[in-house]
């Protein structure tokens, strides 16, 4: 009892558990926690519309909203979250509980099939409104193509109802934040094709998460790097997304320009003001629709409406104040067209009506088209390209291109699997190494401390990640077992020292322990030198390694070594 005393007494104990605390706190460890976190909140959704926000990507794991109950029906899960969204039936208000509050949600039908008589009706993209009367009028909605068609309730079959628009996994237990490696996502590494400076970096960087915030992807991680010959790169990491989600959203510049008689009347980004996206005014051409080309294929062709800014709205009517007028199939337009360049790559062109001769106007129509093998597929290609213009037109060009070097898609369930075995493997090797350790020395004075220590030095890896946002991935876990055996070494030079001065009565305490301390500060400045290149090594793709091991054995040397020498001094002095 008297050496427990002395050791709470001791300063650099009670520096290592004031770190440990702290460490504890920031990692916010809460086992207990059940229900479901919201990753993400599909726009548009029932969720969206209900008021529910798509949480701040860079918002700690305990901070997020946890959603506890659908009508009054507990979720401890993401099991039980679908299971129980599966029974929600069309039409019908319910009840969302969150930490933050309680919302109510009216479900909508799965619109991408509906049948009639047993007979699909394959033109429908989104279902406004079902009158549920006995002789209902069910409204159908392509974007802006309406058909109303009156029939028996009966008749009627929905696919289903429409997922509610959450993206949930389960609550978190604490704020370390997983890596790709560890929760699933893509990763995508990026290099410009030319070098660029720091202003357009970081307008490169904005940019691209702009760009994926309005595409409705969230836990998005966009950063800069580099290797060790200074090329750029971009990295950029999505979780729960695939590939195929975010290859074409980054890849391409996005340079988009408007341009009558080779004059550029305006591009994409600040001479846009507004961009519709609803319903109302976006959606297929209501006037062309879908046909099938010459060459067999479906072609839909897609419209959307825009607002200029003034000065835009300006340079366009400048452009087309002397233009001529002419008369096609009893229709007047301009002499020249507007021609749509995406990426310096003509998309569409579209006559101008007459009436804008010189007129600044500030709201005008953008058109193209998609393709497929089936009408349902060019439907899907033409929103699809619809949406992703949209989202060039609202954020604006990228300053340079981007070439795709690597893509890298991690299933949810195999980092699930990472996960348990990176927390299996590490207790088997604290253990193990206490084993030997014991049997090496045979004194318990000297094992438990090391254990202790390695702990320490673990939790406190785990707060410093937790701290600063640091996405704990498999080579950030490499770097926490490297520091963990670069203690076990020093700590076995501690521990020679001590038991060799129990033998050496001439050499005092303090003497061995400067002589253990000069051989840890060796290495502890050969290992920070070894790891700072690869903090650029491989794009910076073994940043998390470099990072985690020079932290880890920095609060090894400088915090948990010194406690443990203190601690094994107290409990083998006599």
């Amino acid at each position: 009892m008297y050496k427990i005393k002395k050791m709470f007494k001791n300063f650099r104990i009670v520096l290592a558990f004031i770190f440990i605390v702290l460490a504890i706190v920031a990692i916010n460890p809460a086992p207990w926690a059940d229900g479901v976190a919201i990753r993400n909140v599909v726009k548009n959704s029932s969720a969206s519309i209900g008021g529910i926000e798509n949480p701040k990507p860079n918002a700690p794991p305990r901070s997020r909203e946890i959603l506890t109950s659908i009508n009054n029906r507990k979720i401890s899960d993401v099991e039980e979250y679908y299971e129980f969204v599966k029974t929600l039936e069309v039409n019908r208000t319910i009840q969302v509980k969150t930490n933050k509050g309680t919302y109510k949600l009216i479900t909508k039908p799965e619109y991408d099939m509906i049948y009639l008589n047993g007979t699909e009706i394959k033109m429908v993209d989104e279902l406004q409104e079902y009158n549920e009367t006995v002789n209902g009028t069910l409204v159908l909605v392509n974007k802006t193509v309406k058909k109303q068609v009156t029939v028996q309730k009966t008749e009627l079959k929905f696919k289903g109802v429409e997922d509610i628009g959450l993206r949930v996994y389960d609550a978190p237990t604490n704020n370390i934040r997983k890596g790709l490696d560890l929760q699933g996502g893509t990763r995508v590494l990026l290099k410009p094709e030319e070098e660029i400076e720091r202003s357009e970096m970081e307008i490169l960087l904005s940019n691209m998460k702009e760009r994926l915030n309005v595409y409705g992807l969230s836990d998005v991680t966009v950063r800069e790097t580099s290797d060790l010959s200074g090329n750029q790169y971009v990295l950029v990491e999505i979780a729960g997304a695939n590939e195929e989600d975010v290859r074409e959203l980054l890849s391409k510049q996005g340079k988009f320009e408007a341009k009558v008689a080779n004059t550029t009347v305006f591009k994409g980004g600040g001479d846009i003001t507004y961009v519709c996206r609803s319903a109302e005014c976006s959606g297929i051409d209501p006037q062309q629709g879908c046909g099938i080309s010459s060459d067999g294929s479906w072609v839909c062709r897609f419209r959307f409406s825009i607002s200029l800014t003034p000065e835009a709205a300006q340079r366009q009517a400048a452009t087309t104040v002397n233009l001529d007028i002419i008369t096609e199939d009893g229709e007047q337009y301009l002499s020249e067209k507007i021609y749509l360049f995406l990426d310096n790559s003509l998309v569409d062109s579209l006559n101008i009506g007459a009436e804008l001769k010189g007129r600044p106007v500030t709201d005008i129509s953008i058109a193209g088209a998609g393709a497929g093998r089936t009408r349902e597929e060019a439907t899907y290609d033409a929103l699809n390209n619809m949406k992703r213009l949209q989202t060039i037109l609202i954020t604006g060009s990228l300053p340079v291109k981007m070439e795709i070097i690597e893509t890298n898609n991690i299933s949810p369930t195999l980092g699930d699997e990472f996960t348990k075995n990176a927390i299996f493997m590490g207790t088997i090797a604290i253990l193990a190494v206490a084993v030997v350790v014991f049997f090496r020395y045979r004194k318990l004075q000297i094992a438990l401390p090391m254990v202790v220590t390695m702990s320490f030095e673990v939790i406190l890896l785990l707060g410093l990640a937790a701290l600063v946002g640091w996405n704990l991935d498999l080579a950030a876990i490499a770097g926490i077992i490297v520091a963990a055996g670069t203690g076990v070494d020093d700590q076995i030079v501690i521990a020679d020292e001590i038991l060799k001065g129990e033998a050496d009565v001439s050499s005092g305490w303090k003497q061995k322990m400067k002589r253990a301390f000069f051989i840890i500060m060796g290495s502890y400045l050969t290992v920070v030198v070894a790891m700072i290149p690869l903090l650029f090594a491989g794009a910076g793709m073994l940043k998390g390694f470099a990072f985690t091991t020079i932290a880890g054995v920095s609060f090894g040397v400088f915090i948990t070594r010194p406690a443990y020498a203190a601690m094994a001094e107290i409990l083998l002095k006599k």
